[in-house]
């Protein structure tokens, strides 16, 4: 009579238990094949989770970040969803150890640019943050690949390589991936068809000085620059050099709107994630190491078109460029080497 509540609440249970199963084996002790972590709860982060849940890429699905409340509610709600999912194990914690082998971590937390801040200043206050982050991932899975999300996500993918210590090939930025997604987008609106019929690529820097490929832009295998020599020049009287002008300030008019982006890079990264977890081979524009490629001696990374499989980035597709186009891929890596140069204490 004096023993808890608890305790006999305890005991029924495992007399249910005992009841209802026969044991055959111990318990598993094998580590899941494909678990993904996500590091960070914030919109961004959320919408990577969903979206990798919804497409049952993962066997376990790992978050973390320093709010706990958040985290802890997070987490649940995904839980309570278990029944609709196929993902039988989704965990979180502030602690690392909770991402302990994992195949794949996605990286989207970081800090926000305050009102006049230098874009240089804040990616050094994004390195101190990244300073406390990856080495916690790399000591619970060191055999991990690792996606970086946060923004400036090619500095920061260099900022993570440099702090991981792994190959270039397994650290990859998410890149232009979402880029070449709005061009096509943009680009199969205005032609009539489906964003899949038009294939067109963003290159460079994810930002401001991104490079689109007119001269390779195409509908089943029609180059669209022969059919309109002067497509995506100044001089172009059809003006589709404002397809990649409005793929640039989309992001700004998202977050104008509803305040941040979310849902397209989130559905972006369970895309790259697949193509890793599946070592399906596909290839994508994403943010790559690229020294000593198109006349770039800086280690910088920007997106080229990368063929991932299980091992992450397996080879870069050799793009035949025009010399405007490699002299503006150039300008990208110049930009990005310009902040890289300065960051301290890596």
């Amino acid at each position: 009579d004096c023993l808890s509540p608890w305790y006999h609440f305890l005991i029924a249970i495992m007399s249910v238990l005992n009841q209802l199963m026969t044991p055959t084996a111990g318990a598993s002790a094998e580590p899941p094949r494909n678990k993904v972590t996500v590091v960070g709860v914030g919109q961004v982060g959320m919408a990577c989770a969903i979206s990798i849940l919804l497409r049952d890429l993962a066997d376990e699905l790992a978050l973390v970040d320093v709010m706990e409340d958040r985290l802890k509610g997070e987490m649940m709600d995904l839980q309570h969803g278990s029944l609709f999912l196929k993902t039988s194990k989704i965990v979180a914690d502030k602690d690392y150890a909770v991402t302990a082998n994992s195949r794949l971590v996605v990286v989207t937390a970081g800090v926000r640019q305050q009102e006049g801040e230098s874009r240089l200043n804040l990616v050094q206050r994004n390195v101190n943050v990244f300073k406390m982050i990856i080495p916690q991932i790399m000591k619970h899975s060191p055999n991990c690949t690792l996606i970086v999300v946060s923004n400036p996500v090619d500095v920061l993918t260099y900022v993570t390589w440099k702090l991981s210590g792994l190959p270039k090939h397994r650290v990859i930025g998410s890149g232009t991936n979402l880029d070449s997604a709005r061009f096509r987008f943009l680009m199969a609106e205005r032609l009539g068809i489906h964003a899949t019929a038009f294939n067109g690529w963003v290159l460079g820097e994810h930002g401001d000085t991104s490079v689109p490929v007119w001269s390779g832009a195409n509908v089943a295998g029609v180059n669209l620059q022969k059919l309109n020599p002067a497509m995506g020049t100044d001089v172009d009287k059809e003006g589709w050099k404002a397809t990649h002008k409005a793929v640039v300030d989309s992001a700004y008019e998202v977050i104008r709107l509803k305040g941040y982006t979310n849902w397209a890079i989130g559905l972006s990264v369970a895309d790259l994630t697949e193509s890793i977890v599946k070592n399906m081979g596909r290839i994508h524009p994403v943010s790559t190491m690229v020294k000593d490629m198109y006349g770039i001696s800086e280690e910088v990374f920007l997106s080229l078109p990368c063929v991932l499989n299980g091992g992450g980035v397996g080879s870069v597709v050799n793009m035949t460029l025009n010399e405007d186009e490699v002299a503006q891929l150039k300008k990208s890596a110049d930009t990005l080497w310009g902040i890289q140069k300065d960051l301290k204490d890596l």
